[in-house]
């Protein structure tokens, strides 16, 4: 992995402008020999040469150029906030700076942030003490009930969140490019994705490139979402949002899924048709949380017709819970037609057929709004693209 060294990337990137370390020197105020020991280190890191040095001047090779694109967005994103809290920042602050700051902006306390990184407590101190040094007011305020970070602060955190993943998807670039897989992918998922969309598209994914980490995080939306948004998680599939949330998210939708109605086999309402809506509000209910849009399908079903809701509600996202609930006389259960699929086609679950004619939910991708894949992130997204084509 590449180290994270913000003034190393700086003078790159003034070379790759400029195409002369003597002019890269002048412009990062730095000594041409400074200029030439950083640009070794980035090479015996990146696995190669940068840069082409020919008579008229330095030359981004391809391996360079790869890196370029990366490091000039990441930089770009990261400059821009340094010089909201302080144009001095983009000269001083270092990756260790910036990574304490990202710990303390979560953890609010000096205690919690060291030891989430492995440090001392002085350490993290000092390092936020010397950012602070050059803002023109604190980062943080000291309430009772922590260090609670301005937003300055947390503009400036977020953005060096996603600037070192940027930095990490460099170095995934640049091993891809030497035909080696490093770093790791990961998927959130939602309820659906799991039993229907990802096992697929995984299994394809893993028979190609074996040794590609993938890690999957089963969440809510919401936490899957921050994850997003902070460059912890690539992205999440499940279903779509509407309005957007947020946005600097952007949403593609794969295909539409329509709810169900289901019971267990020995259910009284297995196997009948068309049952009247009205006849199974007294029964009680596995339904999905609320505030998920399974489950404002469920409520508006009701509501619009005019309809008591009903009042024994058990709440649950798992396909596997609500089988199992309604396999022991839970009664009856609300869930993505797509995910009762595999439980009713094995005899684990039937279907309620009350002549309901379900609106359609899109499901889909979730992703950052600028978010740039690898060339192995690219290939999994085609592949669950294809699966939800299947």
């Amino acid at each position: 992995m590449m180290s994270r060294n913000l003034r190393h990337f700086r003078v790159f990137l003034a070379v790759a402008d400029l195409h002369s370390p003597t002019q890269a020197a002048v412009a990062c105020g730095v000594s041409q020999p400074a200029v030439t020991q950083s640009l070794g280190k980035l090479e015996n890191e990146a696995g190669g040469p940068l840069f082409e040095r020919t008579r008229q001047g330095f030359f981004l090779t391809e391996r360079g150029a790869l890196f370029e694109a990366r490091l000039r967005r990441a930089m770009t994103r990261l400059d821009t906030s340094l010089s909201e809290v302080s144009p001095r920042l983009i000269l001083t602050a270092t990756a260790a700076q910036l990574t304490a700051l990202i710990a303390m902006t979560e953890a609010q306390n000096f205690t919690l942030a060291a030891r989430r990184l492995g440090l001392a407590q002085p350490t993290v101190h000092r390092a936020i003490a010397q950012i602070e040094q050059e803002a023109p007011r604190p980062m943080f305020e000291r309430t009772s009930f922590g260090m609670v970070p301005t937003r300055p602060c947390q503009r400036l955190a977020q953005a060096a969140r996603l600037a070192f993943s940027e930095f990490d998807q460099a170095a995934a670039e640049l091993a891809e490019f030497d035909g080696r897989e490093v770093g790791r992918i990961v998927v959130g998922a939602l309820p659906l994705s799991r039993s229907v969309l990802l096992p697929a598209a995984l299994a394809r994914f893993h028979a190609a490139r074996p040794r590609q980490r993938v890690t999957v995080l089963d969440g809510r939306y919401d936490d899957l979402l921050g994850g997003i948004r902070r460059g912890d998680v690539d992205v999440m599939i499940g279903a779509l949002r509407d309005p957007l949330p947020i946005a600097d998210v952007t949403q593609e939708s794969l295909f539409d899924d329509h709810l169900a109605f289901v019971a267990g086999p020995e259910h009284p309402l297995a196997g009948a048709r068309d049952v009247p809506l009205d006849g199974l509000t007294a029964y009680s209910w596995v339904v999905p949380r609320s505030g998920t849009p399974s489950r404002s399908q469920f409520d508006a079903l009701f509501v619009e017709r005019g309809l008591p809701m009903p009042d024994r509600l058990l709440e649950c996202g798992s396909i596997l819970m609500m089988r199992e609930l309604l396999r022991r006389g839970a009664g009856l259960g609300c869930i993505s037609g797509k995910q009762a699929e595999a439980e009713i086609a094995n005899g684990l679950l039937v279907r309620v057929k009350a002549g309901i004619e379900w609106p359609g939910r899109p499901i889909g991708l979730t992703y950052r709004a600028e978010w740039v894949p690898t060339k192995a992130q690219a290939q999994l997204l085609d592949l669950i693209r294809d699966e939800a084509r299947a």
